[in-house]
């Protein structure tokens, strides 16, 4: 069982008056948000190179405004464009914190994450809500009539990552806790990122662990998504 919490500063040092705010805004005592909070940073998140500052970015508000009700933050929500875009219409939550940075890093995220990424330190009585901050960061349900086999609906979950390092450890952190088959594939322009994906009956048993009880944070319209083609596999299977 992890008891990890902040160090008092690097090197064991106790900050000067004054300075505590800079160096710790965020509780990092393991919980169920702080788990789903760092599923967020894993897959939607950045550590710049200072050794001070994350950002958070997602089209949704509704995510960021989670994210920082979550993690007690009250710093300002910006936008930002994508690319070559132009348009700003990606909100964006920036926020420095020395303790909460070395607590990230002790977890297993690193700056330029996205391809390097392995296994992530996640207590396993949480790792329920790092996976659902982990799907709403970058997973998405995908359901749909099969237009051959009549009443046949299929239903696919994925968890998507530019690291296959960390989707074969997210599949084995999966199968501790569910009897599910997933597979790792190739996806995106070029085979640049990977899928672990689920089937229907999988798939299913992973929207109930994930959404193990009412109220719990998460992005609104993928749950809704995901309860929909869960209630309608539900209904095809009794038709069949």
């Amino acid at each position: 069982m992890f008891r990890t919490r902040c160090s008092q500063g690097r090197g064991g040092s106790t900050p000067l008056p004054g300075t505590m705010r800079h160096l710790g805004k965020v509780d990092c005592t393991w919980s169920a948000e702080l788990a789903y909070a760092i599923g967020l940073i894993v897959t939607d998140g950045c550590l710049s190179n200072d050794n001070r500052h994350m950002n958070l970015t997602s089209k949704d508000v509704e995510q960021i405004q989670t994210f920082a009700r979550l993690l007690n933050l009250k710093n300002k929500v910006g936008k930002k464009s994508s690319g070559s875009q132009v348009e700003k219409k990606y909100f964006s939550l920036q926020f420095g914190d020395v303790r909460f940075y070395d607590f990230l890093l002790s977890v297993g995220l690193t700056p330029r994450k996205s391809k390097t990424m392995g296994s992530i330190k996640v207590p396993e009585q949480y790792f329920r809500d790092f996976l659902r901050g982990h799907f709403d960061g970058d997973g998405c349900s995908h359901s749909y009539f099969d237009p051959v086999w009549e009443k046949s609906f299929r239903l696919y979950l994925s968890f998507i990552s530019a690291s296959k390092k960390h989707l074969i450890w997210l599949k084995k952190e999966i199968l501790k806790s569910n009897d599910v088959r997933g597979n790792v594939i190739r996806s995106g322009k070029n085979g640049g990122m990977y899928l672990l994906r689920f089937a229907k009956y999988d798939s299913m048993k992973l929207f109930e662990f994930i959404y193990y009880i009412p109220g719990l944070p998460c992005l609104t319209r993928k749950r809704l998504k995901f309860a929909e083609a869960v209630a309608t596999a539900r209904l095809s299977n009794k038709l069949v």
